[in-house]
């Protein structure tokens, strides 16, 4: 029988409905809700869309979870587990597997653009402690004791979640300017024009020697190159610091 949806209880205490062959289970729920949202928005994403895109009835699903919530902790549990280094593939240096979490963790993000912004209330799931439980083994073979391994950790979550922010917004951007290429045309020229102001010094020296190069990186590639020079640049400095 349904749960009431106004139950607070965490979701992983809960278990999945019993009997010999159930016909869906909360991973499948995830997944296509992580699939829904990933093709129209997390607003897209609703009871009655995910029992639909499933082919059952609505009420079925309440068999598996009791509300939006339940979801929302299904769904960031999904997105961790494509994050998580698969067994036995952590490389043994603290910098090498540092440098593959923070790759696949902002691959995931970018990969679902919506989550950073909208699953901040969900409830942390076993993935999600998985993660962090690989980022601590990641440092294991440093010295750094248990509040620096928990502060370089948190660094290192803090730069990566920026950097896929920034990503997401290049690709909007990008997306925005294919749909609407004069409006590009009248921002590249009312950016000439403030150039030729001579108030911006640096920003016109900047677009000569792009100019003079003869190839620009799009904005996707320059977030990527972007990406791993302030990761190299992150890494660099916590090795100084924290002499690991």
């Amino acid at each position: 029988m349904p749960r009431p949806s106004h139950d607070t209880t965490l979701i992983w205490l809960l278990p999945e409905p019993a009997g010999r062959q159930p016909r869906y289970s909360r991973a499948r729920i995830a997944r296509q809700a992580v699939g829904i949202a990933d093709a129209e928005g997390f607003a897209a994403v609703t009871m009655k869309r995910i029992a639909t895109e499933l082919g059952a009835a609505t009420m079925t699903l309440y068999y598996y979870v009791r509300n939006k919530a339940d979801i929302v902790a299904l769904m960031q549990d999904a997105i961790f587990e494509d994050v998580l280094i698969p067994a036995g593939q952590l490389p043994p240096a603290w910098r090498e597997a540092l440098t593959l979490i923070t790759r696949r963790t902002r691959d995931a993000l970018i990969s679902h653009p919506w989550a950073i912004a909208s699953l901040n209330d969900a409830q942390l799931g076993p993935n999600a402690l998985r993660h962090y439980e690989q980022s601590l083994a990641a440092l294991a073979a440093t010295d750094l004791s248990y509040p620096q391994k928990t502060e370089l950790t948190g660094i290192v979550d803090d730069y990566v979640a920026g950097a896929a922010a920034h990503a997401i917004e290049a690709q909007e951007r990008l997306r925005a300017a294919t749909k609407n290429p004069a409006l590009v045309a009248e921002a590249m020229t009312y950016g000439q024009r403030l150039l030729a102001t001579g108030e911006f010094p640096q920003l016109q020296a900047l677009a000569e020697e792009a100019l003079a190069t003869g190839r620009q990186p799009t904005p996707l590639e320059n977030q990527d190159q972007q990406f791993e020079a302030g990761l190299a640049a992150l890494l660099d400095g916590i090795a100084k610091r924290y002499q690991c």
